[in-house]
């Protein structure tokens, strides 16, 4: 999990890829928790709580 000083020390563009990249993850890990697949539940978890962070730091970047 990074820390929030590493999410915003990166780009909105590098922030755009991050974001796409844990909702692919967040994709993959529903469904091996809906096969019976999952092996670290609380991954999940982790996952959301980082994706809401760069989702943030995105906002906070915009320009009102």
């Amino acid at each position: 999990m990074a820390k929030t000083k590493d999410i915003k020390d990166l780009t909105t563009d590098e922030l755009k890829v991050r974001l796409r990249n844990l909702k692919e993850e967040a994709l993959n890990l529903r469904l091996q928790k809906a096969t019976g697949q999952l092996e670290n539940s609380a991954r999940i978890r982790q996952v959301r709580r980082e994706t809401a962070q760069v989702l943030t730091v995105i906002t906070a970047k915009s320009p009102a």
